[in-house]
């Protein structure tokens, strides 16, 4: 994961790289038709116009870009004069959105140096360093030396098709390097995403992170508590729904960043990951890099209720002590906690924990079966991917929850004859409702139950 190369970029004074057309790889067919109209709108009025950042990255390294992001020397509301499809959006830093049905292009202004403007109205910093406001514009020069990483400091001119290094990016992609741009703390401390970013970038490009660039990360990973919990869960999706969830969370266990997103799993890690609440993570992040890297849907609301599940079981057996209610009413009553308490660090949306709910509930019904409460179960609009969870804790706990999802696999599997023999024979098997659907063991007010439900 790390690149020893010590070798600091800070490019004050320095010239950038000018690597003409005939000398990198990056054809305007790779770029995107509406990136394009946006470049050539922007040059036709007597702007600068340079596509950025990871499009021009991509695009060097031969993969198609994701999304195309374009900077000017011309400012928000000249972009916006420019192109009646704009819209302003951005508090901390202006941007111009050119809307093309969903594809957004977005433009930047060039950033200056934020230290050289003294009036609050440019740019203001929190006591330990981070941004606050950043509306401060520039050159084209300043905004490379503003940029995050090398390889994310590199321009094409749409002029003359040229490409402008002003961080030795290029040298970086070459050697598959991450590598900040300034004093590693200091960038960090502007905006502790970066860490988050480092990681990811690493993990999706399959590169090594210079070592003075990670070596700070771990003693500054309590600056994520202090990031707003909705920006917190965008980066969480892009983390770990992107098909390389995984190996990014191997990451971010070993940098320390990964408790400051989900500190409710902090009691639940083990030297040699052999916890359940682990073993879960793998096992939901595996799956879902295998849906996303095979084109399959995902749904980020599954992912949630596998990593919080175990939290949730350990917290229902501390209220079963302190509490006289059913198990139902203290499962409940320890999910609305969990969750409460979760979206303090990351803002998941309602929708996401309405779901993530609807798919604990039936981990507490899947168990009856008699009568016609198996049918019933299968018309539930969530009950495949309660479904799937049920088998994932079965890999987990094994035991009886094996047995349980082989049997909703087999009765799912089954025509109408079919089913109805299961369900007689399970009727004969438990002729009592009360020990045959008994959804979940009771826990044990003196003595805690093991995670199996």
């Amino acid at each position: 994961m790390l690149n020893n190369d010590n070798r600091m970029r800070n490019n004050n004074n320095v010239k950038p790289k000018i690597i003409p057309r005939r000398e990198h790889g990056i054809s305007r067919k790779g770029i995107g038709g509406n990136a394009l109209k946006v470049l050539y709108r922007l040059n036709r009025g007597g702007y600068e116009a340079y596509l950025v950042g990871g499009g021009v990255r991509d695009l060097l390294l031969e993969t198609q870009p994701k999304d195309f992001d374009i900077a000017t020397n011309a400012t928000p509301e000249e972009v916006r004069r420019l192109f009646r499809n704009c819209r302003l959006v951005g508090r901390r830093f202006r941007l111009a959105h050119i809307l093309y049905g969903r594809d957004v292009i977005e433009v930047a202004t060039f950033r200056g140096h934020h230290a050289s403007k003294k009036s609050d109205k440019y740019a203001s910093q929190s006591n330990d360093g981070r941004l606050l406001r950043d509306n401060v514009y520039g050159t084209i020069d300043e905004d490379g030396e503003r940029r995050d990483f090398t390889v994310n400091a590199l321009y094409y001119n749409i002029d003359d098709f040229s490409v402008r290094d002003h961080a030795g990016g290029m040298e970086d992609l070459k050697n598959r390097v991450i590598r900040l741009i300034g004093d590693p703390e200091t960038r960090y401390r502007e905006d502790p995403v970066r860490m988050l970013r480092a990681v990811r970038f690493a993990a999706k490009l399959n590169m090594q992170i210079n070592s003075s660039t990670a070596e700070p990360i771990p003693a500054l990973a309590h600056l994520l508590c202090d990031i707003p919990s909705a920006r917190l869960f965008e980066e969480s999706i892009k983390l770990l729904q992107t098909g390389h969830g995984y190996p990014i969370y191997l990451m971010l266990r070993e940098l320390k960043l990964f408790s400051p997103m989900f500190p409710i799993l902090e009691g639940h890690f083990t030297e040699d990951s052999s916890s359940k609440a682990e073993q879960m993570l793998t096992l939901v992040l595996q799956s879902t890099d295998s849906r996303v890297n095979s084109d399959q849907r995902i749904n980020p609301a599954f992912m949630y209720a596998a990593i919080l599940w175990y939290p949730l079981e350990r917290r229902a057996e501390e209220l079963s002590f302190e509490n006289d209610f059913t198990h139902y009413d203290t499962f409940m009553m320890a999910a609305n906690e969990i969750l409460d308490e979760q979206v303090k660090s990351l803002a998941l949306p309602r929708r996401f924990t309405a779901m993530v709910r609807d798919i604990w509930q039936l981990q507490l019904r899947l168990n009856r079966r008699s009568g016609t409460r198996a049918y019933k179960l299968l018309e539930q609009p969530k009950f495949r991917a309660a479904f799937d969870f049920l088998e994932m804790r079965s890999r987990v706990e094994g035991g009886q929850l094996n047995e349980l999802a082989t049997w909703w696999d087999v009765f799912q599997k089954a025509d109408r004859e079919g089913r109805n023999n299961i369900i007689q024979f399970i009727n004969k098997a438990c002729p009592s409702k009360k020990t045959c659907d008994q959804p979940h063991k009771r826990l044990n007010k003196h003595k805690p139950q093991s995670n199996q439900e």
